[in-house]
């Protein structure tokens, strides 16, 4: 997914968002809703979409099956159920939502390929298969395209760690300036 285009979801979040506040007592249309509850599901703000969730009017909840289908994805993201989210995911989405779901699948697979990176040092291809919503072969293909290694016969992935970052350091001048002004903020 293009950093462009998640940054033009997160500016029409805040747009939402801006125009739920100036709306006040009368609701947003499902529309509005929908994109907001699935942007706060591609940012992973679990706490908005759960919150947001809860105050959109019941009325608007029961005619409109597309939000109740989003905040299913909302409720496997909670559980951490990755097979659960990229099947809720799948749904067919109208044009309003459908890049941003298909966005929050992709954003979920790379979380998950990063959590497997960090947390394993080899994975069965089925487990991984399901952490990465593919069937097993495809699992496999990802991980070779990761430049992870694979035994094919015990059908193993063995991620290929990440160098770590090196902590930042700073000069001794510039710890003894910002001690200082410490100090001086505390005395005053």
């Amino acid at each position: 997914m293009a950093a462009s285009q998640i940054r033009d979801f997160a500016q029409l979040g805040n747009e939402i968002e801006r125009q739920e506040l100036e709306y006040g007592a009368s609701p947003c249309t499902p529309k509005m809703y929908s994109q907001l509850l699935a942007i706060y599901l591609l940012q992973n703000d679990l706490c908005g979409a759960k919150f947001l969730w809860k105050r959109i009017p019941q009325s608007i909840k029961q005619s409109n099956p597309e939000l109740a289908n989003i905040w299913l994805v909302g409720q496997k993201m909670w559980l951490k159920d990755y097979a659960g989210i990229y099947e809720a995911s799948q749904k067919e989405w109208s044009d309003d939502v459908k890049q941003i779901l298909l966005a929050v699948a992709d954003t979920v697979r790379q979380r998950a390929l990063r959590l497997v990176r960090l947390a394993y040092s080899s994975i069965g291809a089925d487990d991984f298969a399901v952490f990465i919503g593919m069937s097993a072969d495809k699992a496999i293909q990802a991980a070779q395209e990761e430049g992870w290694e694979v035994d094919q016969q015990n059908r193993i992935i063995i991620p290929k760690k990440l160098e770590p970052t090196p902590p930042v350091t700073i000069m001794n001048e510039q710890h003894l300036a910002v001690l200082t002004d410490y100090v001086n903020f505390m005395e005053n």
